[in-house]
Order: structure tokens, then C-alpha cells, then sequence
């Protein structure tokens, strides 16, 4: 065999050591179920094997679950519902068999074991756990628009009971060796020399081991069906709450609920069939797709740092940030964090304190809810020095100017900073929405002048956009990807023009928002179908967050640049004009599209309907959902069009991560993709005829829909 190591010891005892080649860490390959197929059957029929232990042979961890490449192309490949349900099905006989082989077997389960691996472990009589913290234990199919196809929604609601197991199946979490030991997921947590020997022991102990759900008059743990206890709770007001969290945009948690309330109520064989069929139409549909595509491969892609030019490692060792505010104080954290000494400089010394002063803040937090120690607090603080001189940047790598977002001060402390600098630094500008070939005629050195934006909270916001300016080089590239790298934050790569990428969607959505307040559409049904589609937040309520008064600076300086028409946001500047010179200038005035009284919740503003009358005939929800979803996937096309994007992937990563655009869509452009090239270009030019030109496809895109012309490659 390929992939497991079979070995039977002098007393019976067969070990099932899994070893997949070519991988640091076991999943289930293809190879592994044909030749775990082969050792359940000499397990149930050997006469000279007793009992058998299943572990693995590699030190990082028992198997990790399904391989997700074949899951993740599995609609691209118009696998079919039954096709994918009866794949699952094949693995799920298989664990099947192995538990009613009539000989005990144990799960030593020496690291991690998740989805499949678990499940494998499930379907063992007993199951052991290395106590170490690394060695998690669960079923997170659910994270990946999936549900567990191997017995997981079955044997765990068996094992522990509906109302634990539901929880644990439908947020995905893992459970370290403690929890995993009280929650009756594992049987024995032990230290890692005693593992397999705990085992066998036990093996040796239970020849007739057997399931408790396999015997005669088993009854699921606190109760299954209508009639259970917590049935009103779990299945009543828990399908409500599901409901109200997923806005039915995700298919995999409903169907997890289903798949429990019926599976729980049948024997074991027929559960297992109701299970793979629910997790056949989850893996054929495009939600699982979607999710599998942009937050596991793409974002691991960018993570490890695709698309940087082949040059060598310069970590940086010494940072500047200019301007210590929210966003350079975030910064300054996000690095002292990870192990760089950062110089935090402003204007005068108090306000470089005072950004210091909010990176001890967050650290303090951190302490208190037990994820960092004071010694740990105190070391990342030491790496900070505030200072008011710019020859305190002297030594830097790199600096990172979080200043005011106008082009004069940009300019000034560019120039002020590469008066100091090595030669070598990296100069990065964390603006979002001035250009940088514009901020690098300002530099002696074009060359090393790129642009990093941050999302703001930076501690909590993974995201990082890098732009590529006319004269940046590919060693600034690739040193600010690396710094990126440093920080753990995930980035894309996106070429210089007006908003870059992401300003431009934000710009889209906020902005179809607007023009639908003024057309006359309850604004109550704008925000809530913002968030019925699966966004963060409704278009008026980020638009107060990030201030009207910020949207009016950036329309003016894009006309003060001679930006063209479409870069002016005509529709939405007018709405603009008018509130902020009503002084409702966004939460921070305490007023904006919403008013935010002390003491109590903000709502919308009542005075809104007076300055835009409702129009007598509402649209529907669905026709709110698709103008602003639309808008903004138009836009990410027009960006690969026009080059600011040379990926695909970028695109959705940076509209999911960045921008709260719905994960179920997969993204901004594999929402094009998922609704159909020619489907989408013909919904918008209906929704052009109505509302204007911005919804309007270019002939690009129209040519490319007619030739059916995707924007991810298809596999084969």
C-alpha cells in the first residue's frame, strides 16, 4: 500500500500507521480510502488480527481531512449531486465497515484531526488524544459551504447528544485536548509517549467492542426527533436564529440542522445515506465552490506571497510609521506585534505618546482576556519609540506614512523622510484614494515609492492592498509584500489609477446607496438589503463611519485633479453636498444618514424622508440586493479591464476581506460567475435602462460573456 503502513504485532494487534507521500500532513487522497478500503477488509476477516489501532506515521498531525482541490472544482466540474453524494457515500461504507468488523479498534490520534480525519476517528470503538495544544480535534466542513459526509453529523450527536453536537457542527470550531476530553469528543487525553500504548491496552482489554449506537435499543443522548426536550429550542427557535445569521445565503448550516433532525430519528446505515445526499447538493451547488476558492486557495496563494518577483528576502528589521493616529497607531502595533522595532513619529512628541498610548491599550486587552502574557505585552511595547524628529527614521527599512489624506502633506513629509533615509528604504504611502505616480513625482527616488493600504481597524483587518505605481520597482514590490508577509496580513497587488481597487467598489457600493435614497427608496430598505445580501453593513451606515465629510474631500480633490466624469460619483455627490452642509457630517459629528444619541442606539435619521420624498411604488428586496451587489462586481470587471488588476483572484479576495462583500458569492467577480457571464451582462443593461449609464457593461466585458469566457480558469 501507498499510503498506510500495515504492520500486526505478536499479539493480533494490526497497526494502521497513515503515511500519505508527498504531503506534510495526512488528507484523504483517493489512494488512502483504496488502500484503507483494503485494511478494514483484512481487519474483518483475518482470523490472525485481533483488534487493530489507526494513528499516523507523520509527527505534524493524524490527517487533516478531504483534499480540497477536488471538493473545490467539484461545480466547475459539473459533478453532479448524485455523482458527489455517492463519492461521499464510498467513504462513509468504508468507516462503516471498520466499526462493525467485530474486533475493537482504537483511534490514537498523535496531532490534529479534522473533518474526514475525525470522522475517522468517530468511527473507532475508542479514541485517544496526544495532550498538546496544537492537537485539535472537529469538524469545520461547515466554514467551507460544506457539511461533514462521512458519518460527522450522525455519530457525533450519538456520541455527546444533539443539543452539544449541533454547536460544534455548525460554527466549525476546533477543540483543543481539554475541551475535547470534558465534551466527550475523545475518551482519554494522554501525554505523547503513551498514546499508542494507551491504546493497545485498551484493545487488549475489549475484545467484543462495539458501538453504543449498534446496540439493540440505543437511544440518542438527551433525545431525537420533535418529541426531544430541547427539540423546541434546537430545531424551532434554532432554525429561527440560523436563519436570521445566514439570511438563508448559506445552504450548509440548514442543511446540517436537517440532516441531524432526520438522520438522528433513523438507524445508523440510512442516516449515513441521508447525510450524502444533503452533502452531494452542497458540493455541487457554487456557495461551497466559492468559499473553497477565495478564502482557502486564493487567500493561501496570496498569503505565501504569489505574484512577488523572484528576488531574495529582505525582512524589515526597523519601521517607520509617520503619524500616530488610528490608522499609524494600528500599523505601529500590527509590527511591534510581530517582532519589528518601530519608530512612531508626529507632529509634536504628546501625539506620538498618545499613539504609543493606544497600542498599550490593545496590548492591555489582549492581557486581560488571557492571549498574551504582561512580559509578552511589555517586550512588544518596548519595540515602539515615539518621537516628534524625522531623524529618528534614520536607520528604518521602510516607512509607512499614515498622514492626513491630502496630496500637500503627503508631499511634505515624502520629502522630509528621504532626506534622512538610507538609500536603500522603502518609502510606502497608506493612502486610499490619491495616486501614487502622482505622490512619487514628489520623491527623489520614484523608484522606491509604493503604496500599502491598510483597512482600518488594522489589528483586526487582515487585508492589505499594495499599489504598484509607474516607477516602482519589482524590489520595492517585493520587499513590501514581504513586510506584508511579516505582519501575517494578506495582501493584493492592484496597479496605480484613480481608487486603486478597493476604493473604487467601497465607492460603488456607498454610492449606489445614496443614488437610491435620492431616487425615493425607503432608506430602511436599502441598509436592511445591504445586509439581507450578505454584506457587513448597509451603504449608509459605512458611509457615516468613514464620514460624509471624507466622501466630500475625495469628490472635490477628484475634481480639483480633472478626474473624468466617471470618477466624480455624480449620483451620489449631490447627496453628499446636501447633508454635509446640514453639518451631518457622520457618526463622529453625531449625526450623518443616521442620528447616534448618547446613552442609545443610532437609527436611522427621521428627517431623511423629507428631503427625499418615497417614491409611492417600492422596489422589492431582491431588486435592491442585485443593484448593490451589481454595481460593485461591474466595477471589479472594469478594474480587470483596465488593468488595475491583472488577477482574478485579487479581486475577490480584496472585495471579501477588505470590504465585507458577501464570502457566500465567493467574491466580486466569481459572483459574475456564479450568476453567468450572459445572464449578468443582460440583468445590467436592464438595470441601465432604468437607472443610468454606470450600470451600462463595456463592450469587453459583453465580448467576453458571448464567448463564455470566465475569469478563473476551468479545470478540466
Amino acid at each position: 500500500m501507498k499510503t498506510i503502513d500495515f504492520q500486526i504485532d505478536a499479539d493480533g494487534i494490526a497497526r494502521v500507521g497513515i503515511d500519505v507521500p508527498g504531503r506534510t500532513i495526512n488528507v484523504f487522497v483517493p489512494e488512502l480510502l483504496t488502500d484503507l478500503a483494503s485494511v478494514v477488509e483484512a481487519i474483518r476477516t483475518r482470523d490472525d488480527i485481533r483488534g487493530a489501532i489507526l494513528t499516523s506515521a507523520k509527527a505534524s498531525g493524524f490527517i487533516a481531512g478531504a483534499d480540497l482541490k477536488d471538493f473545490a472544482t467539484a461545480h466547475d466540474r459539473r459533478v453532479s449531486a448524485q455523482s458527489a453524494r455517492d463519492m461521499t457515500l464510498h467513504a462513509s461504507q468504508i468507516f462503516r465497515s471498520l466499526e462493525t468488523s467485530g474486533k475493537p479498534v482504537v483511534a490514537a490520534i498523535n496531532g490534529l484531526a479534522l473533518g474526514g480525519g475525525y470522522e475517522l476517528c468517530l468511527a473507532c470503538h475508542y479514541r485517544v488524544l496526544v495532550d498538546d495544544p496544537k492537537a485539535v480535534v472537529g469538524l469545520p466542513e461547515v466554514t467551507v459551504g460544506l457539511l461533514p459526509g462521512a458519518g460527522g453529523t450522525q455519530r457525533l450527536p450519538r456520541l455527546i447528544g444533539i443539543e452539544r453536537a449541533i454547536p460544534l457542527l455548525l460554527d466549525g470550531r476546533h477543540v483543543g485536548p481539554v475541551d475535547a476530553l470534558r465534551m466527550g469528543l475523545v475518551d482519554k487525553v494522554v501525554a505523547r509517549d503513551l498514546v499508542y500504548a494507551t491504546a493497545r491496552e485498551w484493545v487488549l482489554a475489549h475484545p467484543a467492542a462495539c458501538q453504543p449506537w449498534d446496540v439493540k435499543g440505543f437511544k440518542v443522548p438527551g433525545g431525537a426527533g420533535a418529541l426531544a426536550p430541547h427539540a423546541a429550542k434546537t430545531f424551532g427557535l434554532g432554525v429561527a436564529a440560523l436563519r436570521a445569521a445566514t439570511r438563508d445565503n448559506y445552504p450548509a448550516p440548514g442543511a446540517i440542522q436537517s440532516c441531524v433532525y432526520e438522520g438522528t430519528q433513523l438507524p445508523l446505515d440510512a442516516a449515513l445515506r441521508v447525510e450524502a445526499s444533503y452533502f452531494g447538493s452542497l458540493l455541487a451547488g457554487s456557495v461551497a465552490r466559492n468559499l473553497m476558492r477565495t478564502l482557502f486557495f486564493n487567500k493561501l496563494a496570496a498569503d505565501k506571497g504569489v505574484g512577488r518577483p523572484g528576488l531574495p528576502d529582505e525582512k524589515v528589521v526597523k519601521l517607520g510609521v509617520l503619524g500616530a493616529g488610528m490608522m499609524g497607531s494600528g500599523i505601529t502595533y500590527a509590527a511591534a506585534v510581530s517582532g519589528i522595532d518601530v519608530v512612531l513619529l508626529d507632529a509634536n512628541q504628546a501625539a506620538a505618546e498618545q499613539g504609543k498610548a493606544r497600542c498599550a491599550a490593545l496590548l492591555a486587552k489582549e492581557v486581560a482576556k488571557g492571549r498574551r502574557s504582561e512580559q509578552a505585552a511589555s517586550d512588544v511595547l518596548a519595540r515602539i519609540t515615539p518621537s516628534d524628529a524625522f531623524a529618528s527614521v534614520a536607520d528604518c527599512d521602510l516607512v509607512v506614512e499614515a498622514v492626513f489624506e491630502n496630496r500637500e502633506i503627503k508631499a511634505d513629509v515624502i520629502r522630509k523622510a528621504e532626506a534622512v533615509l538610507p538609500k536603500s528604504a522603502v518609502f510606502a504611502s497608506n493612502t486610499s484614494t490619491l495616486p501614487i505616480t502622482g505622490l512619487a513625482q514628489h520623491s527623489m527616488r520614484p523608484g522606491q515609492l509604493i503604496g500599502i493600504h491598510f483597512f482600518s481597524p488594522v489589528e483586526r483587518m487582515q487585508l492589505v492592498e499594495v499599489i504598484v505605481g509607474r516607477d516602482t520597482s519589482e524590489s520595492t514590490l517585493a520587499r513590501a509584500l514581504g513586510f506584508i508577509k511579516q505582519l501575517r496580513k494578506t495582501p493584493i497587488v492592484v496597479n496605480d489609477s484613480p481608487g486603486f481597487y478597493t476604493s473604487r467598489i467601497f465607492c460603488a457600493f456607498v454610492d449606489e446607496g445614496m443614488a437610491m435614497l435620492a431616487q425615493g427608496v425607503a432608506p430602511a430598505l436599502i441598509e436592511n438589503a445591504a445586509r439581507q445580501a450578505g454584506m457587513a453593513t448597509g451603504p449608509l451606515a459605512v458611509t457615516d463611519e468613514v464620514s460624509l465629510e471624507l466622501q466630500k474631500q475625495v469628490i472635490d480633490q477628484a475634481i480639483a485633479d480633472g478626474l473624468p466624469d466617471r470618477c466624480l460619483r455624480q449620483h451620489a455627490a449631490p447627496v453628499v453636498e446636501k447633508l454635509t452642509s446640514m453639518g451631518r457630517l457622520g457618526r463622529k459629528a453625531g449625526m450623518g444618514f443616521y442620528d447616534y444619541p448618547q446613552g442609545a442606539k443610532k437609527h436611522l435619521w427621521n428627517g431623511l424622508s423629507a428631503l427625499y420624498p418615497l417614491l409611492e411604488r417600492q422596489p422589492s428586496v431582491e431588486e435592491v440586493k442585485r443593484r448593490l451587489l451589481y454595481i460593485q462586481a461591474l466595477e471589479a470587471a472594469r478594474c480587470i479591464e483596465e488593468g488595475v488588476l491583472t488577477d482574478a483572484a485579487n479581486a475577490d479576495i480584496g472585495a471579501v476581506m477588505g470590504l465585507g462583500f458577501p464570502t457566500w458569492t465567493g467574491g466580486t467577480l466569481s459572483l459574475i460567475e456564479t450568476i453567468g457571464l450572459s445572464t449578468f451582462v443582460a440583468e445590467c443593461d436592464g438595470f441601465a435602462l432604468q437607472f443610468g449609464e454606470r450600470f451600462q457593461p463595456s463592450e469587453w466585458l459583453r465580448r467576453r460573456a458571448n464567448a463564455n469566457e470566465p475569469f478563473f480558469a476551468q479545470p478540466a
